[in-house]
């Protein structure tokens, strides 16, 4: 399908490795009649089920999807990277991830961009999506009121990677006299699916309508106890607590 021909995309990022939680968020989404989905990386880690949700997605029809960019767990387990994670918890389970990915999940990752960002156009209006930010596509998160500048050539702006999710509008001056001096532009983060941190342990997502301009931040219970119940002690046990409280 031709993304102008979409009218409502669903917006998902941060899965890492939740197929409960993914599965959720996928029928809600075909409840409310979504054609199209943007995937702003971070498919894999922390949780027990990279492989199952990298088959999920793999599923899905390729002209379905406007955009599937890299998170910073992409390109660290890929790379075999892993000297950013803040933690040695987090150095753990990427090292864990990485051999745990079968080979279909690392040709699958391999064949999507690995940029974590992505410029593209939807009836008119030019988008980004950047997994963290323009400052680093992987590793920095937008946070309202930081370094806007660089984002007024575009009208949406979607991100992940910091798990907390945001819509908001900032409006530059501009010497558009038609527009009133000034242009706006949207910053949208969904926050995660499968490691919510807004303290809300429900799966995260949202839903543009690309004809009225509307966004749906959204969420959807899982089974969490389930989830839990996949983990191993080969990860922190710390992984698994959190999504008790989405924290």
């Amino acid at each position: 399908m031709n993304p102008d021909e979409m009218k409502r995309i669903l917006i998902i990022s941060d899965i890492h490795g939740n197929e409960a939680a993914l599965d959720s968020v996928l029928h809600a989404a075909f409840q409310k009649e979504t054609d199209g989905i943007i995937l702003l990386g971070d498919l894999i880690d922390y949780g027990p089920d990279s492989n199952e949700v990298i088959e999920r997605i793999s599923n899905i029809p390729k002209e379905k999807i406007v955009v599937n960019i890299w998170g910073n767990h992409e390109h660290a387990v890929i790379n075999k990277d892993f000297g950013r994670f803040s933690s040695e918890r987090g150095k753990t389970s990427a090292k864990y991830t990485r051999t745990r990915l079968t080979e279909y999940s690392l040709e699958y990752l391999m064949g999507i961009n690995q940029k974590g960002m992505e410029v593209f156009c939807i009836k008119g209006k030019r988008c980004l999506a950047v997994h963290g930010s323009l400052e680093d596509f992987f590793w920095k998160s937008i946070v309202a009121g930081e370094g806007f500048s660089q984002y007024k050539e575009f009208d949406y702006v979607f991100s992940g990677h910091s798990h907390i999710p945001h819509d908001y509008q900032y409006f530059y001056e501009s010497d558009d006299k038609s527009l009133r001096y000034r242009k706006r532009t949207v910053f949208i983060n969904p926050g995660s699916v499968g490691q919510p941190r807004n303290h809300n342990p429900n799966a995260h997502f949202a839903i543009w309508d690309t004809d009225d301009e509307s966004v749906e931040l959204l969420t959807v219970k899982y089974d969490i106890e389930s989830e839990i119940k996949k983990f191993t002690d080969d990860v922190d046990v710390f992984y698994k607590e959190r999504i008790r409280k989405g924290i």
